[in-house]
């Protein structure tokens, strides 16, 4: 016998891995199991095979949230979520995709491109199985798409199907919200928006200041994009021009909704698109021209800043959208120049299908304003006034027009607006369902009080104020800094919302809250004897209306025992389900903010 040579247990090692890696591959190569349960397929019919006329991966119902994708298979087309669109116009109905707030771009500093790892190919989400752990592609997908960006990037590391998986993922995406910070350059933001060619919508928030390379970025990395979102965070300054925006809205011919903050060095601007149907710009000053050739805009907002030097000419600019956007339907302008006249110039223009009109901080805006607003506007559905001179002379007039079609009043910040103005209007719009009075009922000397031994009777006048509101459809009420009110009663059935926030001098006593469905309560800045009435008095009402079964006595009336109605009787005995039933029965115990 030859001696052998000597052999380190490091090599031996090595080859018995390597021996037995690829005996696992030669066995797993011609595909014996059944992909779908994992029986030898060897006289195996698989009871978890789908039905041919049905699809073989089910449709979603995901929130918004959730991703939406497909994946192609040999056969033919199969969309694991959605079915992909052979047209641009058929975008508007799909799902979104990686919508997830405060996503912070910096994860993605260090990630390469994943559109570049490898080439494209065919992923059955029914049959495929993809390392490690050896589970199915579909189980795989429904974790993926519960990932924020962020996570998706780091997930692509783990193997070559994982980044397979997620790079599909990233290409089928639709929406996406991310935060970019501070330190984050805009190179990074583009690489990241390549990933994604069937993008759709695109919410950014940018930390710090950017120029019009972020919007030359956007127009390259997302041909397809109809939705656009940029805030802004902080200390952030946005320096686009009004050339520069117009030069992006021209070009994007698929934009339909631009949504834009920090707008104060646009110094003017000519916006000329046939498909953008909403524009919201805030924080404007100072426009020289404002140009709208949107034939096809729907919702405006304009936002001006709150300085005293502000030169727009609002008159030319309502003008100009009566020529060019007849279609509109909600305006919302907020800018200390609102005027009688502004207004005025507003109901000349008479846009025939106007349903929202938001007019905010305008001081000059008086009852007369508001005749003219009735006389040209009888379809209103919501009317805010926010911040004018109105009295309650102008709350009648808005009543005797639109008592029909009003559903949400807006009239905070209203000095001139009492009690009685608002009870009345409660009682004489049946549809109404939002009310903002906020500040109307205040005490004017509540930041600086000043105790006079005999006050007149005009400053006294609108000290403790009573309100009576009893309403069948109103949900959402807001009495926020209502100081002078005294005394409450709430008789309204569908009441959900209510913020009484500083409502200083609301006696506990003389409160009353009839709500059942009741569910949030703002009681920031009232006495902690009130907070503890409205606790009291909603769990009371939450009690009386947690249980309406009728009770009976036992044969020997020895006991008091639940009866339960025949109806529902029947319902528990079919469905064996009465606990849920139960669950649904039983409301929520209502929140208390302070």
């Amino acid at each position: 016998m030859q001696p052998q040579p000597h052999i380190s247990p490091a090599t031996a090692t090595a080859a018995i891995s390597a021996a037995l890696e690829s005996q696992r591959v030669r066995k797993n190569r011609g595909s014996y199991n059944c992909g779908r349960c994992g029986q030898p397929k060897k006289g195996h019919v698989c009871l978890l095979t789908a039905p041919p006329d049905v699809p073989t991966t089910p449709i979603a119902t995901e929130p918004v949230s959730c991703i939406s994708a497909a994946a192609s298979s040999s056969r033919s087309t199969v969309l694991s979520l959605t079915a992909a669109p052979s047209s641009r116009q058929s975008f508007t109905h799909l799902r979104r995709a990686l919508s997830f707030d405060d996503v912070d771009a910096r994860n993605s500093l260090d990630e390469p491109d994943l559109d570049a790892a490898s080439p494209d190919l065919d992923l059955h989400l029914d049959t495929d199985i993809v390392q490690p752990g050896r589970f199915h592609a579909v189980g795989l997908w429904e974790v993926l798409k519960r990932l924020p960006p962020s996570s998706l990037l780091m997930a692509a590391r783990v193997c070559k199907g994982w980044r397979e998986t997620s790079r599909k993922m990233w290409k089928a995406a639709e929406e996406l919200r991310i935060r970019v910070p501070e330190r984050a350059q805009i190179g990074y933001v583009g690489s990241l928006l390549q990933k994604c060619p069937r993008l759709i919508r695109l919410s950014l928030k940018i930390e710090s200041d950017f120029d019009a390379t972020t919007l030359a970025c956007i127009a390259f990395s997302c041909p397809n994009l109809e939705v656009l979102e940029i805030s802004t965070s902080g200390a952030a300054v946005n320096r686009i021009t009004g050339d520069e925006l117009g030069r992006f809205v021209a070009n994007k011919r698929g934009l339909t909704s631009l949504k834009m903050e920090g707008c104060s060095n646009l110094g003017g601007f000519s916006l000329s698109s046939s498909s953008l149907s909403t524009l919201w710009l805030s924080d404007l000053h100072s426009l020289s021209k404002m140009i709208f050739n949107c034939p096809n805009l729907t919702e405006i907002s304009l936002e001006f800043s709150r300085l005293e030097d502000d030169s727009t000419d609002l008159v030319t600019m309502v003008d100009g959208l009566g020529r060019t956007c007849t279609r509109l339907q909600n305006i919302h302008i907020a800018s200390l120049k609102l005027s009688h006249t502004v207004v005025l110039a507003l109901t000349a223009v008479n846009f025939r299908m106007l349903r929202m009109l938001s007019l905010v901080l305008g001081i000059d805006i008086t009852d007369a304003s508001v005749a003219a607003i009735s006389s040209s506007y009888t379809n209103l559905e919501l009317l805010d006034l926010s911040g004018s001179s109105i009295t309650d002379t102008g709350l009648g007039m808005i009543c005797d027009v639109l008592p029909d079609t009003l559903s949400k009043l807006l009239v905070a910040l209203c000095p001139n607006i009492t009690s009685s103005g608002i009870q009345f209007a409660t009682a004489q719009l049946p549809l109404l369902e939002l009310m903002d009075c906020g500040m109307t009922v205040s005490d004017p000397n509540l930041d600086n009080p000043i105790i006079e031994e005999n006050p007149s009777p005009h400053k006294t006048s609108g000290y403790n104020q009573k309100m009576f509101i009893k309403h069948k459809r109103l949900k959402k009420l807001s009495l926020w800094g209502c100081s002078s009110l005294d005394a409450l009663f709430l008789n309204c059935p569908e009441l959900k919302d209510l913020n009484l926030n500083l409502c200083s001098n609301l006696h506990p006593q003389r409160l009353v809250l009839q709500c059942p469905k009741l569910e949030l309560v703002y009681a920031s800045g009232c006495q902690d004897l009130l907070t503890g009435a409205i606790r009291k008095q909603v769990s009371e009402n939450s009690a009386a209306n947690e249980n309406h079964m009728p009770r009976k006595r036992l044969a020997d009336a020895s006991k008091r025992i639940q009866a339960l109605p025949s109806s529902l009787y029947q319902e528990t005995r079919e469905d064996d389900n009465y606990a849920v039933k139960r669950r649904k029965i039983e409301r929520e115990v209502c929140t208390i903010i302070q």
